[in-house]
């Protein structure tokens, strides 16, 4: 069990039940505790006949990557961003990739202590233009991670969140209105591999991206970790990229990225590149017209075409920026179509830097 610390503080989405329960309302696992009790986030608990967030304030590390590293392709490309998570995750994923973070119970994964503030002035002194919310989900640190949004907003430094989008409805308006982009993990289309691999539900996901479509201007991306023989199908393909577009629109842009055998999925096979390569064809045969292989060793997979003419408009090896043929705002140089997204005039060359940082000497 989670021990209280001066890190929790008080949340506001919960409510009482008749039997004496407190039920957890942020995220559709309604989670209802006993006191002293925690819910499958092992970071939302019940105390005193209320639910704290007990790791606010606390992060598992900060580190500036590159932001196509989130991934982001249509948002600041080649800047940096200054990337952090706390403990604990909703979801049950079986394939976790940062499983020792996202399901942590012990507190001392959280080495680091930092107020918002102290994260947004790091930020802007480090030269990141945004803030990643990243490495386990933001929906379970929702409050601190609402505060950083807001220290960040008042410094010019841009929001990300890297997140599942399993989030009812009233804390996904809290949390995405502070948040300027998305990648949101859309890890299937099917509620058999919700229910059999994550724990939990496609359609609240699929809630959360058309919230973010129809009621924000959250700029938003897809990623999909596709399985061999969970979620790679041709048919479940269709479905997924022709929702997509009917639902979000063609300029959506779609990442598939290749599996390694992790945690409790240590049993199946990596993905072959063919599988990402098919995952990129079909969506652009439906209508996407970005779509991205990750992962694995692709250029052409990772770089940016004109959904016009064909051009390529950025070049991608890895995280390092190889071509740049858009304009200053953001059109296609042969052509002049407009390329969906958030662009800087001229690209950054940060790079496929990877750079941990300690935060104390920005406390002062």
């Amino acid at each position: 069990m989670i021990k209280l610390t001066s890190t929790a503080v008080p949340t506001q989405y919960w409510h009482k039940l008749e039997d004496g329960r407190v039920q957890c309302d942020v995220c559709p696992r309604f989670c209802k505790l006993h006191e002293g009790q925690e819910g499958l986030c092992f970071v939302r608990a019940r105390r005193n006949d209320s639910i704290v967030l007990t790791t606010y304030g606390r992060s598992s590390g900060y580190c500036i990557d590159p932001i196509e590293k989130k991934p982001l392709n249509h948002f600041l490309p080649g800047t940096p961003i200054l990337s952090f998570g706390t403990a604990g995750c909703n979801l049950a994923c079986k394939f976790c990739q940062n499983w020792d973070m996202s399901k942590a119970r012990e507190m001392d994964v959280l080495a680091d202590e930092a107020p918002p503030e102290v994260i947004a002035r790091a930020a802007k002194e480090l030269g990141c233009s945004s803030v990643a919310y990243t490495y386990n989900d933001p929906v379970v640190f929702l409050e601190y991670a609402v505060d950083v949004a807001r220290a960040c907003r008042e410094k010019g430094v841009k929001s990300v969140a890297v997140t599942a989008g399993y989030i009812c409805d009233d804390p996904r308006r809290e949390l995405f209105k502070y948040m300027d982009a998305a990648n949101v993990d859309l890890k299937a289309f099917t509620d058999r591999f919700y229910h059999k691999i994550c724990g939990g539900h496609l359609q609240p996901v699929l809630d959360t991206l058309l919230y973010l479509k129809r009621e924000t201007n959250v700029w938003v991306e897809l990623t999909t970790l596709l399985i061999p023989g969970e979620n790679d199908s041709d048919a479940e393909l269709n479905e997924m990229t022709r929702w997509v577009v009917d639902n979000l629109g063609p300029d959506v842009p779609m990442h598939f990225t290749a599996f390694h055998p992790d945690w409790k999925m240590m049993d199946h096979p990596p993905t072959p590149p063919a599988t990402l390569t098919r995952a990129r064809r079909i969506a652009i045969k439906n209508g996407v017209r970005y779509a991205y292989t990750g992962n694995v060793h692709d250029e052409a997979g990772g770089s940016t075409f004109c959904h016009s003419c064909g051009e390529l408009l950025i070049g991608r090896d890895w995280y390092v920026l190889t071509a740049w043929n858009l304009d200053e705002s953001g059109h296609c140089r042969k052509c002049g179509t407009q390329c969906a997204g958030h662009f800087l005039a001229k690209p950054g060359t940060w790079g496929a830097k990877r750079v941990p940082v300690r935060l104390r000497e920005y406390a002062a």
